[in-house]
């Protein structure tokens, strides 16, 4: 028995038109904010006060930034700048008693190798590595 895959979900259903949904939601907002401006201020001030929420409106509708839409960007900015920022950075004195170094490193063993016990090391890595190459 063969399914059909749904394809293309991701994209929105065009519902008015060109426009999706949200984009004739955002549209008309920003219309209605401006026409309101327009017959209550007047034509000048109308169009100076309504012309920010205007461009808000076309930026929410249509500009992506990575391929979101606009309204990630502003809830990301939104959180940000509301959030609580704590920065803390400990510096980590060394002490400078001679022999004695920081509590955290003075059980760190570091082995001394030698050449030869490094070219042993090598040779028995290689062969292990060949072995398995085998398999």
């Amino acid at each position: 028995m063969r399914f059909q895959v749904p394809q293309f979900i991701d994209v929105e259903d065009k519902i008015f038109g060109p426009f999706t949904l949200k984009q004739a939601i955002y549209l008309a907002g920003g219309a209605m904010v401006a026409v309101g401006a327009i017959t209550f201020f007047g034509l000048f001030f109308g169009l100076l006060l309504s012309a920010p929420i205007v461009v808000l409106a076309l930026a929410l509708a249509f500009y992506k930034i990575n391929n979101r839409p606009f309204i990630h960007t502003l809830e990301s900015a939104f959180k940000y700048f509301t959030a609580n920022k704590l920065y803390i950075w400990k510096k980590s004195e060394m002490l400078e008693i001679k022999g004695v170094e920081d509590k955290k490193y003075s059980s760190l063993v570091v082995p001394n190798l030698s050449a030869g016990k490094l070219k042993d090391l090598n040779w028995e890595l290689d062969v292990k590595k060949k072995d398995q190459d085998k398999v």
